[in-house]
């Protein structure tokens, strides 16, 4: 949810209760100055739905990938 810095300070109490159930975006001038989030959320709840899924790949050829692409810089 995205709320006005005036309407979070007007309602403050109202959205610390809220921010159990979802995080917010605080804007400024109509830029996004601060998220606020529930810090008994993990980082991996918070991104899901958002990641490709993980399940099948190969951390080994992973980190070689990686390797290789830097070997090339020296």
């Amino acid at each position: 949810m995205t709320i006005t810095a005036t309407e979070f300070k007007a309602n403050f109490g109202k959205y610390i209760e809220m921010v159990a159930e979802e995080e917010f975006f605080i804007t400024k001038n109509g830029k996004i100055v601060a998220k606020i989030i529930n810090p008994n959320v993990s980082a991996v709840d918070s991104l899901r739905g958002m990641l490709r899924d993980v399940s099948n790949i190969d951390l080994n050829a992973e980190r070689e990938e990686r390797l290789a692409k830097y070997e090339n810089y020296d």
